[in-house]
C-alpha cells in the first residue's frame, strides 16, 4: 500500500468533506433544521474533521486497492463515490423511525447530501491516483 497517497487522499478529502458538509447541513439545511428544532452543535467542529479525514482514509484504502475496477482520473474516482454513495443513502432512512419528529424528506435530503459527497471524495482519490 502507497500510505502516502493514502494519507493525501484522507486529509484532502477529508477536509473537502468537512468544507462540503459545513456548507449543506450549515448553510443549505441549517434553517430546516431550526424550523424543526432537531439539532443543535454543542460540539468542537475540529472532531467532524478528525472523523471526516478518518474516512477519507478507509475509503483511499479501499480505493486503492479495488483501483483496477474504476476507470481512470477523477471520473473513475467519481464512479468509485457513486457506488459508496449508494451504500450509504438507504441507512439514512432510519433516522425518521428512531428519531421522533424527524421529517420523512429530511433522509432524503441526507442520503442525497451523502451521495454527492461520496461522489467528490472519489473523484478527489481519482484525482491523485490516475493509475
Amino acid at each position: 500500500m502507497n500510505w502516502n497517497k493514502i494519507l493525501t487522499i484522507g486529509v484532502g478529502g477529508g477536509f473537502i468533506l468537512w468544507l462540503y458538509n459545513f456548507v449543506m447541513h450549515g448553510m443549505v439545511m441549517g434553517n430546516t433544521y431550526l424550523k424543526y428544532s432537531l439539532f443543535r452543535q454543542d460540539g468542537n467542529p475540529l472532531w467532524f474533521l478528525l472523523v471526516f479525514v478518518l474516512t477519507a482514509v478507509f475509503a483511499a484504502m479501499l480505493f486503492i486497492k479495488t483501483r483496477k475496477a474504476w476507470g481512470a482520473g477523477p471520473k473513475g474516482g467519481a464512479t468509485f463515490g457513486f457506488w459508496m454513495g449508494l451504500i450509504s443513502y438507504f441507512p439514512m432512512f432510519i433516522s425518521p423511525l428512531t428519531i421522533s419528529g424527524f421529517p420523512y424528506y429530511l433522509a432524503w435530503c441526507w442520503g442525497a447530501i451523502s451521495l454527492i459527497g461520496w461522489v467528490i471524495l472519489g473523484a478527489v482519490a481519482g484525482w491523485f491516483v490516475k493509475k
